[in-house]
Parts: structure tokens; C-alpha cells; sequence
């Protein structure tokens, strides 16, 4: 019966309403964060951000996690693959994140740069706490089921940020959780499209609302 009760408490077992324990990370938003699965991100797993277009916000609403996760005692590294502008590094800087961790993966367009095989080789490392991926184009089902099983071999919690469309928000997904983000005065208007044990729903979240603590 242990062995069971065990089995059953893996985050790859989705229990439906029964929340299987998932460790947690905090958003930095308390009132996203309570309709969270577990009260946060996943600690491990893969997260898609679906956004109408870029600068909808997708960053700001992660900014509280990786100035945290980047000021850890251990901190490994927090990977940004393909990011369509280069970071600001005096605003990352303003926000808490230790730029010392941050590590940039950006090559030149063509058929031959594919993001999702380099995220894929980030997660499986093991030597990131965070990965963050932009990705345009259209992803099969089996690349996001591959990118979620990576993220169990490397113990490491990825962010899929993608442009939101009627098409992409219907496609099937094996994201452990699924956000559309459409920006809305200071905030945005957030829907949870998919969460494993956790609420759906749409609401507005005031960005300006984050707390930061960065534990230094």
C-alpha cells in the first residue's frame, strides 16, 4: 500500500480534482498562486504561456520567480533559448535577477536552429533550474510530450512562450499547465486553458502586484 501511495504521488500521475503533492515554487502573485495547483509553479515540469503578442506581459509575470530561483544558495543556471529581443540586462538587474545565472541561447534563423531540440538538451542536463524557451512555429504534440519528460530527467521547470491562437489554444497539450495572457491596462487578463489538479478560469492580474523577495 505504500508502495502505491508513492507511485500515486509522482507529478507525472495526473489524480484528476485529488491533488497529488507537487512541490511548488511561489509566482510572486499571491492571487495566481491560489489557483495554482500546490499554491505556485511546479517545481519541475513544463509550463506553456500562450500570449496574443509579444511583450503581453509573458516576462513580467515570471521576473518574481527567477530573481528568486537565481539568488538560491545553489542556484544552477536559468537558460533563455531563442528570445526574440536580447535581454535588458539593467532591467532584469532593477527586478532582482542575478545576471551571473542567467545564460542566453541564441543562434541565426534558418531550418537548421530548431529551440525546442536545444531546450531539450538544457532540461536533460540537469544543470538548469529554469528554462525558457520562445518558440513561433507550430509544435507537434510529441515534441511538447518529449520537452515534459525532459523536464522529470533534469528535475528542472520549463516555460514554453508561444504566440495565442484559436488553433494553438484547442491543439492537444502535455504541459502540466496551460496560460493565455492577453495584456489589459497595467495587467493582464490571464486564463488557465489547462491545469493537472488544479482550476481553469479567466481573470485579471495586476503585474504592478508582484512581491519580490528574493531571499537576499
Amino acid at each position: 500500500m505504500n508502495v502505491l501511495a508513492r507511485l500515486l504521488e509522482h507529478p507525472g500521475i495526473w489524480r484528476g480534482r485529488s491533488l497529488t503533492r507537487i512541490d511548488t515554487l511561489a509566482s510572486g502573485f499571491p492571487e495566481l498562486d491560489a489557483r495554482l495547483a500546490g499554491g505556485g509553479w511546479p517545481k519541475v515540469g513544463l509550463v506553456e504561456i500562450l500570449a496574443t503578442h509579444l511583450g503581453s506581459g509573458e516576462l513580467r509575470l515570471l521576473l518574481p520567480l527567477l530573481a528568486r530561483t537565481t539568488h538560491q544558495s545553489q542556484a544552477r543556471w536559468c537558460a533563455w533559448i531563442a528570445p526574440p529581443l536580447t535581454p535588458y540586462a539593467p532591467a532584469l538587474v532593477a527586478h532582482g535577477v542575478n545576471l551571473a545565472r542567467v545564460l542566453v541561447v541564441q543562434a541565426a534563423t534558418g531550418p537548421q536552429w530548431a529551440p525546442e531540440w536545444a531546450t531539450e538538451q538544457a532540461l536533460i542536463s540537469g544543470a538548469c533550474d529554469v528554462v525558457l524557451t520562445w518558440i513561433t512555429r507550430p509544435l507537434r504534440p510529441r515534441i511538447v510530450r518529449r520537452l515534459q519528460l525532459a523536464t522529470q530527467r533534469g528535475r528542472t521547470l520549463a516555460f514554453l512562450l508561444r504566440p495565442w491562437s484559436a488553433r494553438v489554444a484547442q491543439e492537444p497539450s502535455h504541459a502540466l499547465l496551460r496560460l493565455g495572457i492577453e495584456p489589459r491596462g497595467t495587467g493582464v487578463l490571464v486564463s488557465i486553458l489547462k491545469s493537472r489538479g488544479g482550476a481553469t478560469g479567466q481573470w485579471w492580474l495586476d503585474l504592478d502586484a508582484a512581491r519580490a523577495d528574493t531571499g537576499v
